[in-house]
């Protein structure tokens, strides 16, 4: 069985409908936090498996937004 590490957790500033992030595409919001989450953790990215992300909205994202990000 592999062990399970959940290494921190991470979220984007919440906006408005049509708002402040309108013009910002999904993937780099989800790399932000990411990103931040890696910084929080002190991992190297390369340790790092899987990454699980959602999204409220996802209508017009395309596929797999984590991937993209």
């Amino acid at each position: 069985m592999s062990e399970i590490v959940i290494t921190g957790a991470k979220r984007t500033a919440i906006g408005s409908m049509l708002g402040q992030f309108t013009g910002v595409p999904t993937p780099t919001l989800g790399a932000a936090a990411i990103k931040a989450a890696l910084t929080q953790s002190g991992l190297q990215p390369d340790v790092i498996d899987e990454v699980l992300l959602g999204c409220v909205l996802p209508a017009g994202l395309g596929q797999a937004p984590a991937r993209q990000a």
